[in-house]
């Protein structure tokens, strides 16, 4: 019988994916001359709202990477992972509520992709928020029962890290991703995302 440990393995590594959305925010890597001052304090504003934001998504999926190397029992398992849940659901909000607040780009059609971003960052919000119920649901007491619904879980967890962060991707084409790509704030919060993954 399969037991807890590699299960919790295939749930970290799909946690990480899901930080890599985080990335999709803040990774835009471009060494373009000053966008406008308009765009660049709506990246600004953005951009120092993601990186706390950023950290806590790298910090759930760190918590949940450290259960996985040890003998961890099934209680301790859903006590990290439904924490971690519980945090990225709010940092994904926290992140929504920030691109709201920014108001629209100073871009063609700025509006509609910021729309559709934070309807894309409320929706991974409250899939995490769902995870965290079906976690704080599973049986502990049996080990096999518990690993069997960590693998569902975890199926759900690939596929919420793959559903991508296409909103996402379209808000920060041209001149956006350049503006972001110029705030400090951005590039930190792009490296603490990334780091877990580094430090397996």
């Amino acid at each position: 019988m399969e037991g807890t440990n590699p299960v919790n393995k295939k749930l970290a590594a799909a946690v990480s994916g899901g930080a890599v959305l985080v990335l999709a925010l803040s990774a835009c890597t471009s060494n373009s001359s000053a966008t406008d001052d308009k765009l660049g304090s709506w990246a600004k504003q953005v951009c120092d709202a993601v990186q706390p934001q950023a950290r806590k998504i790298a910090g759930a999926s760190t918590a949940i990477q450290k259960q996985t190397s040890d003998n961890s029992t099934p209680e301790q398992v859903q006590k990290t992972d439904s924490q971690a849940f519980q945090d990225m659901s709010d940092a994904y909000k926290a992140i929504g509520a920030a691109v709201d607040t920014a108001g629209a780009p100073d871009v063609d059609g700025g509006a509609t992709k910021q729309k559709n971003a934070v309807k894309e960052l409320d929706g991974i919000s409250a899939a995490y928020a769902d995870l965290k119920k079906q976690v704080d649901g599973l049986d502990t007491k049996d080990q096999g029962k518990f690993a069997d619904g960590l693998k569902g879980i975890a199926t759900q967890l690939d596929k919420l890290s793959q559903s991508g962060s296409d909103a996402l991707k379209q808000l920060e084409e041209g001149d956006v991703g350049k503006a972001m790509a110029q705030q400090e704030s951005c590039k930190s919060a792009s490296a603490s995302a990334s780091a877990p993954a580094a430090s397996g």
